[in-house]
């Protein structure tokens, strides 16, 4: 059983899920035990309220998931869009229907770094679809677990770093 560490704004030892949000595909990307690999994992395509709650309560389960980290998607100089609130209230109701936390993380251009990434191996427009978000969530997942904050510092303007 993972134990609970001493800074509540870090994720406790386990599996960590990285949620690339969409209001119709979710890319999902999972950490290993260690928390130093993140690796992508699939792409969810949403249905109703009960059969996406299921499906994120297996997932918990089934890779032993301690901490989701849903993507932030803000604006370059760092206000919030209408995405980014979205994605919030999809976090709030992804921990009140598994019991985990959700910390969130500065997605701006994971989903161009992945389409880029994907364009490169030269696959098709269609097998670039079939990986998008769950590399993009592989991207997001990946910079958060090297952040030294692990997302504790709003995002910023990009003018600002």
């Amino acid at each position: 059983m993972p134990t609970t560490p001493l800074d509540p704004h870090s994720p406790p030892a386990g599996r960590l899920a990285g949620i690339d949000y969409g209001t119709v595909r979710i890319g999902v990307a999972i950490s290993n035990a260690s928390q130093t690999l993140a690796s992508p994992y699939e792409i969810y395509t949403r249905r109703a309220h009960d059969l996406d709650a299921g499906y994120f309560r297996r997932l918990v389960a089934q890779e032993s998931i301690t901490r989701f980290v849903v993507g932030l998607p803000v604006h370059n100089d760092g206000r919030e869009s209408q995405k980014s609130i979205e994605a919030q209230e999809f976090g709030r109701w992804l921990t009140a229907e598994t019991g985990v936390p959700v910390d969130y993380f500065d997605e701006r251009f994971t989903t161009a770094a992945a389409e880029q990434l994907l364009q490169a191996q030269g696959l098709t427009k269609k097998r670039r679809k079939e990986r998008l978000d769950k590399l993009a969530a592989q991207i997001l997942l990946a910079a958060y677990l090297e952040s030294a904050d692990r997302g504790r510092t709003p995002p910023g303007s990009l003018d600002d770093r």
